[in-house]
C-alpha cells in the first residue's frame, strides 16, 4: 500500500521541463596589440611615443578585461483565459464521471440504494481522505520554503528510497495497528505518515502552480469519477481485483527500480519502463480506487452487524496512496506535454 514510495525519486524526473536558471559565463576578449612604427629615440617635444600609449591603453585593457555576461532564458508566458480553462476542466471532469459510470456501472445496486450508515462511513472516510490531502500539501509548502527540496534532490536516491520506506511504511502501519479508541497516538502517527509523505512530495513545489493546479483537478476528477462508480456499483461486485492489481502494482514497482540498475545506454528499455511506471500506473491506481471504494463500503457493512470496528483514518490511507500516485503521474504526463510545445 505503500506504493507511493516505490519509487521516491521519480519525483525528480519530472523537473525535466523546468528553465535552466540563468548560468554566469566568462568571456575573454583578446585583441592583437598594434606594433608601433615610431622610432624609439624621439624628441620630448613630439612625444609621439606618449601619444601611442595613449591610443594603445584601450586595446591593452580589452586585452586583460573579464566580463561577465548573464543568460537570459525566455519565461513561458500563460496564454489562454482562466475562466475558459478552468470551463475545459469542469467539462473535462463532468465528461469522465459520465463515460466511466456509463461504460463501468451498467449494473446498479438492486437494493433500493446506499444505506445510510453506509453513506455515512464513505462521507467521513472522504472527509479523512481530503483532510490528509491538505496536511500533505500544506506541509510540503512548508518544507519546500524551507529548502527541503533541494536538500532531497542531492542527496543519494537509495538513501531516500531506504529512508523514505522506512518511515513511510513505519507510520503506517503504526496507525493502522492503533486502535481506533486511541485518538490521540492513532491521529499523531496518521500525521506523521501524512508529513513523510510531503517530504517526499516536497520537490513538486518546484513545478508551476498552474500545473499543479491543473494535475489536481484531473486527479480529483478522475478519482472521483471512479469513486462514484465503485458507490453506486453493485455489492462487492469490484472486490475481485484486489489480486490482479497487487499483481500490477508489482510491475510498477519494478519498472519504477529501473533507472537505479539498468545502464543509460539502455535507452529503448528505459522508455518502456517509463511508460509502463507512467500509464500502466494510472491504470492499476484508478483500478485501486474503485476496489478500496467498494472495499470501504464492505467494511461499513460489517461494522455495522458488529464485525469489525469501524476506522476511517485506515481506509482513508488507502485512498490518499491512490491520490498520490496519480497525482505525481498527471503532474509528470502534464510536465512532458508542455516541454514539447
Amino acid at each position: 500500500m505503500a506504493s507511493v514510495l516505490r519509487r521516491p525519486f521519480a519525483v525528480s524526473s519530472a523537473f525535466k521541463q523546468f528553465s535552466k536558471p540563468s548560468t554566469v559565463i566568462r568571456a575573454f576578449h583578446s585583441s592583437p596589440l598594434k606594433a608601433s612604427t615610431h622610432n624609439f629615440f624621439t624628441s620630448r617635444t613630439t612625444s609621439p611615443v606618449t601619444s601611442n600609449i595613449l591610443k594603445t591603453q584601450p586595446t591593452l585593457q580589452n586585452a586583460f578585461k573579464r566580463s561577465y555576461q548573464t543568460q537570459n532564458y525566455p519565461v513561458p508566458t500563460q496564454t489562454g483565459n482562466l475562466t475558459q480553462r478552468l470551463l475545459y476542466g469542469g467539462l473535462l471532469v463532468g465528461g469522465a464521471i459520465l463515460a466511466t459510470n456509463l461504460i463501468f456501472n451498467r449494473e446498479t445496486r438492486e437494493d433500493g440504494g446506499m444505506p445510510t450508515y453506509e453513506r455515512e462511513y464513505l462521507n467521513q472516510t472522504f472527509m479523512h481522505t481530503g483532510l490528509g490531502i491538505g496536511i500533505i500539501a500544506t506541509a510540503a509548502s512548508a518544507l519546500h520554503r524551507s529548502g527541503w527540496s533541494y536538500r532531497l534532490m542531492a542527496t543519494s536516491p537509495w538513501v531516500v528510497i531506504i529512508g523514505g520506506l522506512a518511515a513511510s511504511i513505519g507510520t503506517m502501519y503504526g496507525t493502522m495497528q492503533t486502535h481506533p479508541d486511541n485518538y490521540i497516538q492513532k491521529y499523531a502517527l496518521w500525521t506523521g505518515f501524512n508529513v513523510t509523505q510531503a517530504a517526499l512530495l516536497s520537490p513538486l513545489m518546484l513545478m508551476q502552480p498552474a500545473l499543479l493546479m491543473r494535475a489536481g483537478l484531473y486527479t480529483i476528477g478522475m478519482m472521483g469519477s471512479i469513486a462514484f462508480v465503485g458507490a453506486t456499483a453493485k455489492q462487492e461486485k469490484y472486490l475481485y481485483l484486489g489480486g490482479p492489481l497487487l499483481a500490477g502494482v508489482a510491475i510498477v514497482a519494478i519498472s519504477g527500480f529501473a533507472p537505479l540498475v539498468l545502464p543509460a545506454t539502455a535507452i529503448r528499455t528505459l522508455a518502456w519502463t517509463e511508460n509502463i511506471w507512467l500509464y500502466g500506473g494510472l491504470a492499476v491506481f484508478g483500478g485501486f480506487t474503485l476496489y478500496d471504494v467498494q472495499k470501504i463500503l464492505h467494511h461499513a457493512r460489517m461494522a455495522e452487524r458488529g464485525m469489525v470496528r469501524k476506522d476511517v483514518v485506515n481506509e482513508s490511507i488507502s485512498l490518499e496512496l491512490d491520490f498520490i500516485n496519480i497525482f505525481v503521474r498527471m503532474v509528470q504526463i502534464l510536465g512532458m506535454s508542455q516541454r514539447r510545445k
